[in-house]
């Protein structure tokens, strides 16, 4: 696992990680007549490919902490299962989302999603 050295690394890369969170919005911006969920698939299957890439390289180099295989290596394969299926989850709501956005606008459809997941997520709370 990458551990930041110093103070400096870690600040870059909290301000990279902020220029890169509204990047989908700019990538959608540059593509002309691609409809909005389509274009959502294709980040999210770049996105996850990146991660891949970077979990598997930067992921796997530092003096401290431990590899992403040995990570894995680590883990239950329930726990693998869990992740997988909370990351579809997560974008299925995200996609959702942005269809309600296309469709409906962002004042409209974020204040309903966002009241959704909440309820959701106390409904949740209450269970465990």
């Amino acid at each position: 696992m990458y551990i930041p050295g110093s103070f400096t690394i870690a600040l870059l890369m909290t301000i990279m990680s902020a220029v890169f969170w509204g990047s989908w919005a700019n990538t959608y911006k540059a593509t002309r007549n691609y409809r909005f969920e389509l274009f959502y698939w294709d980040y999210i299957a770049g996105v996850m490919l990146c991660s891949f890439g970077l979990a598997l390289t930067m992921g796997s180099t530092g003096a401290t902490g431990e590899g992403f295989i040995a990570n894995l290596h680590q883990a239950n394969y329930s726990n693998w299962i869990c992740a997988l299926i909370a990351g579809f989850i997560f974008n299925i709501a995200n996609l959702l989302l942005v269809a309600g956005i296309d469709i409906a606008g962002l004042a409209v459809a974020f204040p309903i999603s966002i009241g959704i997941a909440v309820v959701e997520f106390r409904v949740q709370l209450r269970v465990f």
